[in-house]
């Protein structure tokens, strides 16, 4: 079996209801962040890393998603043909072609948890560890979250490998969190993790966050995981039924991370990109919104 990573998964079949009633229409995923949907910041990821295939559990109602992931040959013509061809060949750059990218949409008909959204992509994921990007969180680089963790991946050692960051003890309860047995440069041995533990009670401060890098048999596992927190099939119990028999090692990214599954977070980043826009940031220190101008009290 192969240790190269050549397929990506991309979770994202759920409802969003924390941005009801944007999302009513309008998959979250597709939310942009300053001008970019939230999920062409994974895409762009997971091709910066190099992976070959990217399945997309999806949900019969997000069609919008699929829309946008393709490339729309149709609206490249029209926008070609109204002089605005630098906008057509963005799209294009964008956009997965279903010619040149081997890409694939699955359906997750009912939120059955993180785990089983994974599960519903075996058929299609090629030999070796897959990949697994929640778009939810934005990590923003370079380099790439994805791309870093494998550079860093080695099977011999560890066949599961989960992006961590180090989060203040008050809010272990929002994350699983590895029970760390040693640490060498950004990556954390580990042999095992709890989910969502409270402060007294969690092993240690490195919180698992939405990028994964698991051996093949993750979806064995999956297969016959008992339902955990929420009555649903959880990633993070079926990773953790490994790591005697695989081994589990944390990675703590470089870049900087943003949970836009959230409102704060969500805006968080948009702020972030806004000041890197050098339009945006002359509108954010005219605000006095900037984070190099001093903020009103």
């Amino acid at each position: 079996m192969t240790s190269h990573v050549r397929t990506a998964i991309f979770p994202v079949a759920g409802l969003g209801t924390r941005f009801l009633p944007a999302t009513k229409a309008t998959p979250k995923e597709l939310l942009p962040v300053l001008d970019t949907p939230l999920i062409q910041y994974a895409i762009d990821e997971a091709r910066d890393a190099g992976v070959e295939r990217m399945i997309f559990v999806s949900h019969p109602s997000k069609q919008a998603i699929e829309r946008h992931v393709m490339d729309d040959a149709r609206l490249r013509a029209t926008l070609t043909a109204r002089g605005k061809e630098d906008l057509a060949e963005e799209l294009a750059e964008s956009a997965l072609c279903p010619v040149q990218d081997d890409v694939v949409f699955v359906m997750q008909d009912e939120p059955l948890g993180l785990g089983h959204a994974v599960l519903c992509a075996r058929g299609h994921a090629l030999p070796g560890p897959v990949a697994v990007l929640l778009p939810d969180d934005l990590i923003l680089g370079p380099p790439g979250a994805l791309s870093e963790m494998i550079a860093a991946y080695d099977p011999d050692s560890a066949g599961h490998m989960v992006a961590t960051m180090e989060v203040a003890a008050e809010d272990t309860r929002k994350y699983g969190i590895l029970s760390v047995t040693g640490r060498n440069g950004q990556r954390l041995t580990s042999d095992g993790m709890v989910e969502k533990p409270a402060p007294e009670d969690a092993p240690s401060r490195d919180a698992v966050v939405g990028r994964y890098v698991l051996d093949h048999s993750i979806f064995e596992a999956l297969a016959t995981q008992t339902p955990g927190a929420g009555g649903e099939i959880q990633l993070t119990d079926a990773i953790a039924r490994g790591v005697s028999r695989v081994g589990l090692v944390g990675f703590r990214y470089s870049g900087k991370r943003f949970d836009c599954g959230s409102k704060v977070g969500m805006l968080a980043a948009t702020l972030e990109l806004a000041e890197r826009d050098p339009d945006c940031a002359a509108l954010l220190r005219e605000m006095g919104l900037a984070t190099d101008t001093p903020r009103a009290a």
